[in-house]
């Protein structure tokens, strides 16, 4: 998702608000710092953690509120000198405030309008549109003894027939790091495994386990399987979040088609144009496709 800066102007809006709040709003947004005339309050300090560079991201608390604040004090020291030099007064200077307000008003309506908008209901409702079209696939749940020959494979087969616990032998001989397990491989589908392996899996019944060595890369195997099923599909609290980007992203391509529906968008130039259109349909598929900005979500 393309990424937008939410503090960049929220920073400079805040340096222009004004002071003299009520008591109550004192207390509640008290002054951390104050730089000559200028305050630093618990609000701004909050706006610059959230902006502050990822890396900063894992530090403590206090660390993280040392950083935002030294930030904050470093703007407001350069921002007041560049004010008095009349920067805030150039055609470049307004004319960057008027792309960051309106790209922080387009995020606050995003916000508003798509993220906190959002109900359990119509994540759940695109889950099992999603969980509807797939295909579920054959898997097996297979456990393996390896050995180094196809000797020490046949022996192994020989103790099975002979009634051998399949589990005890691989702990006891199986080659493999999994075989404090028994050899269990778990659940799998095809094309997850070596094609030799793989083949030998899938073509025995549950319960079975393979009478001749299967040679792979790795040595010889000897294959039980355990069960077959179809693939499961994942749980919603497995994959919730990236349903909700789905859901965020229809939300946000429906704003912007009644909008640009709303408006008439012409471009001078004719190459650009084409290129716009061929990104900007809502209904075109894969990496031409128009994507929700990224924004942080209220946990």
């Amino acid at each position: 998702m393309r990424k937008y800066s939410r503090f960049a102007a929220a920073a400079l809006i805040a340096l222009a608000a004004a002071t003299g709040a009520v008591q109550a709003e004192d207390a509640a947004d008290p002054v951390v710092a104050t730089i000559g005339p200028a305050e630093i309050r618990e609000s701004e300090m909050q706006l610059a953690i959230a902006g502050l560079d990822p890396q900063l991201a894992n530090l403590p608390d206090e660390q993280k509120r040392v950083a935002a604040l030294s930030s904050l004090i470093d703007i407001k020291l350069l921002a007041a000198d560049a004010t008095k030099e009349g920067l805030n007064e150039t055609d470049e200077f307004k004319q960057r405030i008027g792309y960051l307000t309106e790209r922080e008003l387009h995020n606050a309506f995003f916000k508003k309008h798509v993220i906190d908008s959002i109900t359990p209901e119509e994540v759940k409702a695109r889950y099992d549109k999603e969980i509807a079209t797939i295909v579920p696939e054959d898997e097996v749940h297979a456990r393996h003894i390896l050995v180094k020959t196809e000797e020490e494979a046949k022996v192994i087969i020989a103790d099975l027939d002979a009634g051998k616990d399949f589990i005890e032998i691989a702990k006891e001989k199986s080659t493999d790091p999994n075989k404090s397990e028994g050899g269990d491989l778990g659940y799998f589908s095809k094309g997850r495994m070596v094609p030799e392996f793989e083949a030998a899996a899938f073509a025995l019944e549950k319960g079975a386990y393979s009478k001749e060595p299967v040679k792979t890369q790795f040595g010889y195997h000897v294959i039980r399987i355990e069960d077959k099923r179809k693939q499961q599909p994942p749980a919603l609290d497995q994959v919730e979040r990236q349903v909700r980007q789905l859901v965020m992203r229809d939300k946000y391509l429906d704003f912007l088609e009644k909008a640009k529906a709303a408006s008439s968008v012409e471009i001078a130039d004719p190459a650009l144009k084409t290129a716009y259109e061929a990104v900007s349909n809502p209904q075109a598929e894969g990496e031409g496709e128009p994507e929700a900005p990224a924004a942080q979500e209220q946990e």
